[in-house]
């Protein structure tokens, strides 16, 4: 992200661009995840905060590389809250195999949170994905 201070505001196409996500996905989060709130300037201009980066952040992995819903995404925030989701995307850590905060074992919080898939699943799946990233890359192209 540019050469901006960490704690800079960010505009949403570089939000777009550090994540790796069209704008239009950005402002449809935004819909979904009350929690997404970024300033908003005159003409509409949407400023984000480094808590926001880092929230969608959270959200983008658990969407893209734990298999969630939006809807499981939102459960995930309601039990956990958004805290959880940031301290684990700091972290880096895969956030299906920590432990809730109310002590119940990691595969009781997957049975009922989402379905988790085997290792094979998910490096097939990503393997699709980038097949399909490269797609749209030479479709856009032309």
């Amino acid at each position: 992200m540019n050469n901006k201070s960490p704690e800079a505001f960010r505009t949403i196409s570089e939000v777009s661009k550090d994540l790796s996500l069209p704008q239009h996905v950005l402002r449809f989060w935004e819909t979904k995840f009350v929690q997404i709130k970024p300033i908003k300037r005159g003409g509409g201009r949407r400023y984000y905060r480094p808590e926001d980066v880092m929230l969608l952040k959270g959200i983008k992995n658990l969407l893209y590389n734990d298999g969630y819903t939006i809807r499981g995404v939102q459960k995930v925030i309601k039990e956990n809250g958004t805290k959880k989701i940031l301290s684990v995307n700091a972290q880096n850590n895969d956030f299906t195999l920590i432990e809730k905060d109310n002590n119940q074992h990691s595969a009781e919080f997957n049975e009922t949170s989402h379905t988790v898939i085997s290792e094979t699943k998910r490096n097939k799946l990503k393997n699709v994905l980038n097949d399909l990233i490269e797609l749209r890359k030479n479709l856009d192209k032309n």
